[in-house]
């Protein structure tokens, strides 16, 4: 590692330790600015790092979602414009960002994947709602708080599940298709699913939602895909810029519903943390044996249990913003997509040291041992 890279951690660790002192002595309120100060340095000096780069916007998006706690109302309204007002724009433009990099060719994984392309749909859409509404139950969440985790539950995969497939030796081809078809079943899947479950907390206008979810993913896709037709290698700066774009847009999104969402993140916010890590854990384990149940090999295993257990935290931001409870159904998804970010990271990280081949082995080693 460069000295460069060496310093920003030993400054970053100094941030953490003044912002400690600062707490120790009842001065809390006060620690703001060195724990933003600890995130940014922190996730710039990993960028120095191999093994653990990509936690770096993970890291940075706790910046910004501590800078949106300690100064709620820079992210809320800039004069009379109300900040949340930007989350379906940003949503539409990472929606078509994400199909500039997409053609017809990953929506023919169907046809040459079918086994995997229907496992992993079948899991994704059962699961993680189910879960989502018995995680709600058991804490015994408010009716809003409650119907944004099976919101989260009931959104499709989104693009950082592509990345963590790449990074985890995962079937990506597979990654990408599941990414592509459940984004474009989410305007019937999505709210079916909360009027199923949901709708047991909150009341759920299905075709409200169902256009809400048309006009910010299906429409801005079709544009992309479009604009990736005739533009195709003509645009190399816009291919770059696009993913740098769409990161931003995340942080901002995430930033200004933790803002709006900040009195009660801080009276439910640990629970909120918690039911994250078992929703997502939970979300990964049953993916994955989802996969092994149907003898599916480990390369598809690996891609159905990311894609099952990340969802498309920024697409379940702006439709709790179309139903107008950013701040209370708009929580869970602005708390679950950095912690997705981090577990996705690790487990890919994990199984990129690990070869798939060889674990089919062990699996069929396993089998036969029983037999």
């Amino acid at each position: 590692m460069k000295k460069s890279y060496k310093i920003l951690f030993v400054l970053s660790l100094i941030s953490l330790l003044i912002s400690v002192i600062l707490i120790l002595i009842k001065k809390g309120s006060e620690t703001g600015p060195f724990l933003v100060l600890f995130f940014v340095l922190l996730a710039l000096g990993l960028r120095g790092h191999k093994v653990f780069k990509g936690f770096s916007f993970t890291i940075l998006i706790f910046a910004a979602v501590t800078a949106s706690m300690f100064y709620p109302t820079f992210f809320t309204t800039i004069g009379d414009f109300q900040m949340k007002l930007l989350i379906v724009p940003l949503l539409q433009l990472i929606m078509f960002g994400m199909g500039t990099a997409m053609s017809i060719k990953d929506f023919l994984g169907v046809i040459k994947m079918p086994r995997g392309v229907v496992v992993g749909l079948a899991c994704q859409f059962s699961i993680m709602p189910l879960l989502g509404f018995s995680i709600a139950q058991l804490f015994g969440f408010e009716p809003e708080i409650a119907a944004g985790i099976v919101l989260i539950g009931s959104s499709p995969s989104g693009l950082a599940s592509n990345v963590m497939a790449y990074l985890a030796k995962a079937n990506l081809a597979l990654s990408v298709t599941l990414t592509a078809v459940a984004t474009l079943l989410a305007p019937l899947m999505t709210p079916l699913l909360m009027k199923l479950f949901a709708g047991q907390f909150v009341p759920i206008d299905f075709w409200t939602m169902m256009f809400s979810i048309t006009k910010i993913v299906i429409f801005p896709i079709i544009a992309g895909l479009i604009f990736n037709r005739i533009f195709h290698g003509k645009t190399q700066w816009f291919d770059k810029a696009m993913p740098l774009v769409s990161m931003a847009g995340i942080a901002l999104i995430i930033t200004i519903i933790t803002a709006a969402g900040r009195d009660s993140l801080l009276s439910i916010g640990l629970f909120l943390i918690l039911a994250a890590i078992i929703h997502n854990a939970a979300g990964y384990f049953l993916g994955y044996w989802g996969g092994r149940l149907f003898k599916m090999d480990e390369k598809d295993c690996r891609t159905i249990a990311l894609e099952v257990g990340m969802q498309n935290g920024g697409l379940a931001s702006g439709i709790a913003l179309e139903m107008g409870k950013v701040a209370t159904i708009g929580l869970a998804p602005a708390v679950f997509g950095p912690w997705m970010n981090i577990s996705g990271s690790s487990l890919a990280t994990w199984w990129r040291d690990r070869d798939p081949d060889s674990e089919d082995k062990k699996i069929k080693n396993i089998n036969h041992d029983e037999i």
